[in-house]
């Protein structure tokens, strides 16, 4: 039998050694790529400008800012995963703090999050094919996004049979179009500085509120580390490896994400930047217009890894959510009709298909900034609980806490920056959430009492499939060159 989240290239593979030796605990550059690896995938192609369409240039500083807010939030996860050792992230965080609601809740929140963000994707691809391939119809992109899910959904029921060296060959074709586009970045600004200087300027536009918003928007794209905690008895010496791996896979993350928007800011004007719904593909036909008409092939090379990309990206995404859905239905709070596997492929079919048919008419309903700001509110609700699960957690062990650094400030100022990010969300935007938060109450009511499937928790829980789970996430888009390296090195070192 196998778990929605084991990938089928691993078959025939013993996990306990695929992609480190057997027995041997999660190092802090293995920790380094799984936060990266957690958090970098298609957001670039999406959040890339997001921000300097509202307040210009400035949403550079704000790149910035977002990935300190992210850093100190996802500090608070890493003290609930030293203290409290358990595989569940802040569902079961929440759940040893204050209980089985709660807990159920703060999953719920996580659950409904993820959800809205599998819908963003198909809105991108759209909107990114439309730009290679315009003049497509509104039926016809209503078409395009159908297409899109049905891929996604068909792709996690079946699975993908993949070799190693195929998902390096993709990785690097989408990679590779963002380094151009960095390189070619700084070189416009070198050849061209007036020009580039030109584009800065304003630098500042729109007004508080904008700021806000941008804040919000761009906080999306640093999302996804909530889904990455692991145990700290899967890594060695926590106490330094993880705070440490956060730090620098924030680092990276952040700067990867500066340099790819600064690019983009410096190479395009300001009214043409906020017109454009591929500003990717737009800066490069800006970056690379000396080329003359081979330039139009950057730009086609830019807008498939976009859109290889994005769909790579939801067919993680729903990887991820389906994971989620299958933890709280075999705990028993959810129907247990989710869990039920595919009696072929091993997958829990029926949950894929009803994330992908609720995400489709969720992506009908909302333009990309308002799933976003969904999404962060259910975020901020999930970190605040976190954040105050932590500071409980460290309180009820002084003993085994006392080495963690920032443990009284970290925990409180993460949870100050998730109130936040859920104040900065619009009201209409926060009564849509609450409703879909409150929903959860009667889906608890109603399934909470039923019994929980022990041997498929027994095999979830599992350290195979731990470890299957965190080597998926170390091979994603930019964690992946870094894992091929630091696995190169590692061979080297014991031959």
């Amino acid at each position: 039998m196998r778990l929605p989240y084991a990938d089928e290239s691993d078959e025939g593979v013993d996990v306990t050694t695929h992609g480190r030796d057997a027995g041997r605990k999660l190092t802090t550059f293995d920790l380094t790529n799984l936060v990266i690896g957690s958090i970098i995938g298609a957001d670039i192609y999406i959040a890339t400008a997001i921000g300097s369409r509202l307040i210009g240039p400035a949403s550079l500083i704000v790149w910035v800012a977002a990935g300190a807010v992210a850093l100190t939030i996802a500090l608070s996860f890493s003290y609930c995963a030293m203290l409290h050792p358990k595989v569940g992230g802040p569902y079961a965080y929440v759940n040893a703090v204050a209980g089985p609601f709660a807990g159920f809740m703060a999953g719920w929140a996580l659950l409904l999050a993820e959800w809205l963000s599998l819908s963003v994707f198909p809105v991108a691809f759209v909107q990114y094919l439309t730009a290679l391939m315009p003049g497509v119809e509104p039926m016809g992109q209503v078409g395009l996004k159908a297409l899109f899910i049905g891929i996604v959904m068909v792709t996690n029921i079946v699975g993908i049979k993949a070799a190693g060296r195929a998902n390096d060959v993709l990785t690097i074709v989408k990679l590779t179009p963002l380094a151009l586009i960095i390189v070619g970045g700084i070189a416009y600004a070198a050849v061209q500085p007036n020009a580039a200087a030109s584009h800065l300027t304003p630098f500042m536009t729109g007004g508080t509120a904008d700021v806000g918003q941008a804040l919000v928007l761009i906080f999306w794209a640093f999302a996804g580390f909530e889904l990455s905690t692991l145990p700290a008895d899967e890594v060695d010496r926590p106490e330094s490896s993880i705070p440490r791996a956060i730090g620098t896979g924030m680092l990276v993350v952040t700067a990867f994400y500066l340099l790819t928007n600064m690019a983009v800011v410096i190479s395009l004007d300001q009214s043409s930047l906020a017109a454009s719904s591929s500003p990717l593909m737009d800066a490069a036909a800006s970056i690379f217009s000396f080329l003359g008409g081979a330039s139009s092939a950057v730009v086609l090379f830019v807008g498939a890894a976009a859109l290889l990309s994005i769909l790579g990206a939801d067919e993680s995404g729903t990887l991820g959510t389906s994971r989620l859905a299958y933890a709280m239905s075999i705990d028993g709070y959810l129907p247990h009709v989710l869990a039920r596997l595919h009696p072929r492929f091993g997958t829990p079919y029926l949950s894929v298909i009803a994330i992908g048919v609720t995400a489709f008419i969720a992506s009908l309903l909302g333009g990309i900034p308002a799933l976003i700001n969904s999404a962060v509110l259910l975020l901020g609700l999930v970190y605040l609980v976190t954040c105050i699960s932590a500071m409980v957690l460290l309180r009820r062990s002084p003993g085994r806490s006392s080495s963690l650094r920032g443990r009284r400030v970290i925990p409180v100022a993460g949870a100050a920056l998730s109130i936040m990010l859920i104040l900065l969300v619009s009201a209409d935007v926060m009564l849509i959430g609450l409703v879909l938060l409150a929903i959860g109450v009667p889906v608890y009511v109603l399934f909470s009492p039923k019994k929980e499937l022990t041997e498929l928790k027994e095999m979830f829980l599992s350290r195979e499939e731990r470890e299957r789970w965190a080597h998926h996430q170390m091979e994603r888009f930019l964690a992946l060159p870094l894992h091929r390296i630091g696995t190169y090195l590692r061979d080297k070192g014991d031959h």
